[in-house]
């Protein structure tokens, strides 16, 4: 309980990426903004609301804010999407770990089986106790009983009537001694297990049933007063052979899985015969790759945890060793399970995924909840997530040109101040609504529209410096353009408005370029969204009373050679560095 209670902190590699982002340009942002001012204020002798507004564009194009708000929106409309499809999403950011997901430890019971177990036959194994005797003793045993579990569900409906042994004491099963015992009154001391935790021999008839899938309980007696250890002097009544069906589609589910480069493991506290020949029936690859955990050390239990495929007789502390130990290897794991034994790796795994017929307890601690119970919905949930994280990667390159390219002359605007002449000091050359209102056709509806497309490729790592280089050449070329556009455009006697509007379409211009690579290979829809894109923003550039809000002109005689130029170079660059970048 103590450990299940502990506070699993929120493991998102995006807004990690964007903390550390953001973090870095919060530390810059009140020098960097207090140097601006004063520049402008100060040394370029500007009036107070125009150097306001200058250096307060550079600062708000430095916060990423635009990929931040679009993530979580993302992550919103996936807990939306799965809760249509009966998937409860407890914690948001599990969807991205999930997309993350390449080592998935099933829990056989309710998974890759149906968790309907039904008592298949009783088997005597003394002649003092026939089948009545030995269903007298069951039917009193579950009737006194408090365990819940499948198991037991299984057996207390099997075994129904008269009780005719009170009960004395009881000790309740324990996934760790993987048995539980009763004193009845009249006859001893009944254990109902595992029957290789309490028998010293090997059952003939116990080994076949395992072999054939099945899971296999031993009643046993003994005289000696109940205790929490296995007595010396037990005799074995019966055995109990309980089938669990394996779940339709479960085949075709672990070959979808293993095809989209998501290892497997299955962790059971069953024996690992029966857990083995199951595996083997739903088509599992490394069915004969199995180990009995009773029988090893938490040593040896880390050294085979990579390499073995199935694992028995698993304890809850084993099954959490089991799971850090991947963890530790680098793997981002996966938990499926519905018992109150796998809690504890179900709280270390990166994502927990239960059953909703499961314990109640699992049900709370779970990231994520199947409401049908259903393990087939799985593969679902694993592409939801790999659409959000991939289409994020796919489209944040548009967000980071900003904040690239505003840290960039920020440092050169305050740089400028250095080299002792008025007229040389650059002031940041952008105001607020520009920004905003290219915004609104390049970082506002194309990306939204983008994140909603099917991709379901295997997640790529590094999320934060793969996005920055490829934004880095655009981010170049607009501090290029307001580098030459200035020089070029003084030296030429260009007006403040030409400056103005040839550096808005230019920076407008290289955010499409963007756009149009993140809808590559072009189909009709993509295609008008770069038509809707464009003609947007020519509409607004060109509307009269828009061009007085926003400071600008139209491109004139003058203007419009150097914008063509300019844009037939960084066309050239932006399509060579992006081939460049793919072949990488």
């Amino acid at each position: 309980m103590l450990e299940a209670k502990t506070v699993k902190p929120i493991n998102s590699r995006i807004m990690k990426s964007l903390d550390r982002l953001a973090g870095f340009t919060g530390k810059i942002i009140i020098p960097f903004g207090i140097a601006l001012l004063l520049e402008a204020l100060v040394l370029k002798g500007l009036p107070l609301k125009s150097s306001v507004v200058n250096s307060s564009t550079a600062l708000l194009g430095m916060l990423p804010k635009g990929i931040a708000l679009l993530t979580i929106t993302s992550l919103l409309t996936a807990v939306i999407k799965l809760g249509l499809k009966k998937v409860l999403v407890q914690e948001m950011y599990s969807v991205e770990t999930l997309a993350r997901v390449d080592m998935l430890c099933l829990d056989k019971t309710g998974t890759i089986t149906q968790g309907k177990m039904q008592v298949e036959t009783v088997l005597p194994l003394t002649q003092a106790f026939d089948k009545d005797a030995i269903a007298k003793i069951l039917t009193s045993y579950m009737a006194h009983s408090e365990d819940k579990n499948p198991t037991a569900q299984a057996i207390r409906k099997r075994f129904v009537g008269e009780v005719v042994y009170p009960m004395i004491s009881s000790l309740p099963f324990s996934s760790d001694r993987k048995w539980g015992a009763m004193e009845l009154e009249g006859l001893g001391t009944v254990f109902l297990g595992a029957p290789e935790m309490l028998l010293d021999a090997e059952v003939p008839e116990a080994r076949e049933a395992l072999e054939r899938g099945s899971r296999v309980l031993v009643l046993a007696l003994s005289q000696e007063k109940l205790d929490h250890h296995k007595p010396s002097d037990i005799q074995a009544l019966a055995l109990i052979e309980i089938l669990d069906p394996i779940r339709e589609g479960a085949a075709e589910t672990l070959d979808y899985l293993r095809s989209q480069e998501v290892g497997l493991k299955i962790i059971s506290g069953d024996n690992p015969v029966t857990v083995s020949s199951i595996a083997q029936k739903a088509g599992f690859a490394d069915y004969q790759s199995y180990v009995d955990c009773s029988k090893i050390t938490d040593e040896e239990l880390v050294a085979m945890a990579e390499e073995t495929a199935i694992f028995g007789r698993v304890s809850p502390h084993q099954k959490k060793l089991i799971i850090q130990t991947l963890k530790k290897a680098g793997h981002t794991t996966a938990m499926t399970g519905d018992g109150v034994n796998d809690i504890l790796a179900l709280r270390e795994a990166d994502c927990s995924i239960v059953m909703a017929e499961g314990d109640p307890a699992t049900r709370q601690i779970a990231n994520l909840v199947l409401l049908n119970s259903d393990f087939n919905d799985v593969p679902e949930i694993l592409f939801e997530g790999r659409r959000v994280v991939n289409n994020i990667a796919h489209i944040a390159p548009i967000f980071l040109i900003k904040t690239i390219y505003s840290f960039l002359l920020a440092v050169i605007c305050i740089a400028s101040a250095l080299l002792g002449r008025t007229e040389w000091i650059l002031i940041f050359p952008f105001i607020p609504i520009q920004i905003t209102m290219i915004d609104q056709f390049v970082e506002g509806f194309p990306p939204f529209v983008l994140t909603f497309e099917r991709n379901i490729k295997p997640v790529e790592q590094n999320f934060l410096r793969k996005s920055m280089l490829r934004a880095l050449p655009s981010a170049l070329m607009v501090v290029f353009s307001v580098l030459f556009v200035k020089i070029f455009g003084t030296s030429q006697g260009w007006s403040a408005i030409e400056i103005s509007t040839i550096l808005y379409y230019l920076l407008a211009s290289i955010g499409f370029m963007s756009v149009v690579r993140a809808c590559l290979p072009f189909s009709l829809w993509r295609v008008l969204l770069i038509i809707w894109s464009i003609g947007g923003f020519l509409g607004t550039a060109l509307f009269p009373r828009i061009q007085k809000l926003l400071e600008i002109s139209t491109l004139t005689g003058q203007t419009l050679p150097v914008y063509g130029i300019l844009m037939l170079i960084f066309t050239v660059i932006f399509i060579l560095t992006s081939r460049y970048q793919s072949r990488k």
